[in-house]
């Protein structure tokens, strides 16, 4: 059986606001597996978020353990934690982070220069439906053409992981839909090990796995033995 490609350990994170203590985690363990589609639901304050960030190494636990095959972050120093963030984890956030001073190629190619094995720019702007837009820049393009840059500049790296955070957040539902059908796609293509945080309970429906959350714990995990498509899913 494969080795999960990522595990949280008893992982907390309390911070500090004032007098007052806030629990963001508490006491959370999850595994993902190579290749695996997962999603994390939760409303506004479950702890997705700082999940995320912990997994993706932009954030430490207060206590607790990150394992990404099998190596700690907790042991890693800080130039260890840079090329793990650089060359293993891809991030998409709703909103889409792209500079406004470089076209959609530029975006996606910036990406490609910090890491030892990208994939081509071409092949990875064809494969999310904008071959023809590459030479735009970002005020010239739609919501949903933005987003789809940022998923080409995140795949383009040729991460373990892709984290998604409210990938539709900012979007119509018939652009949501398209971008989740889309990461669903070049996760099944690619390998890519998917997971995606959301408060929309719909979404659920498309995950191998899904990690429900609340008031910073996970509170059920749920395996879909035949997850939906995309277009199958209303809300």
């Amino acid at each position: 059986m494969a080795e999960p490609i990522i595990e949280a350990h008893h992982l907390t994170k309390i911070y500090n606001q004032g007098e007052v203590k806030v629990e963001a985690l508490r006491d959370v363990s999850l595994q993902m597996w190579p290749g695996e589609f997962a999603v994390i639901v939760g409303p506004s304050g479950s702890g997705k978020s700082t999940l995320l960030n912990i997994l993706g190494g932009m954030d430490v636990p207060t206590s607790g353990e990150v394992t990404y095959r099998g190596r700690s972050l907790q042991q890693m120093d800080e130039a260890q934690l840079t090329d793990y963030r650089r060359n293993e984890i891809g991030f998409v956030f709703q909103l889409y982070n792209l500079l406004s001073a470089l076209t959609a190629r530029e975006n996606v190619e910036l990406a490609t220069e910090l890491v030892a094995e990208p994939l081509g720019i071409g092949e990875v702007m064809d494969r999310v439906g904008l071959q023809q837009r590459m030479e735009h820049f970002p005020s010239q393009m739609s919501g949903g053409e933005q987003q789809r840059v940022a998923i080409a500049r995140a795949l383009a790296k040729n991460p373990g992981l892709l984290l998604c955070d409210e990938p539709t957040g900012a979007l119509d539902y018939e652009t949501g839909i398209k971008i989740l059908g889309l990461l669903r796609e070049l996760n099944r293509d690619y390998g890519t090990t998917v997971a995606i945080i959301t408060h929309n309970l719909a979404v659920a429906d498309m995950g191998d796995r899904v990690f429900r959350m609340r008031s910073g714990r996970i509170t059920q995990v749920q395996e879909n033995p035949e997850p939906v498509a995309a277009e199958e899913i209303v809300w």
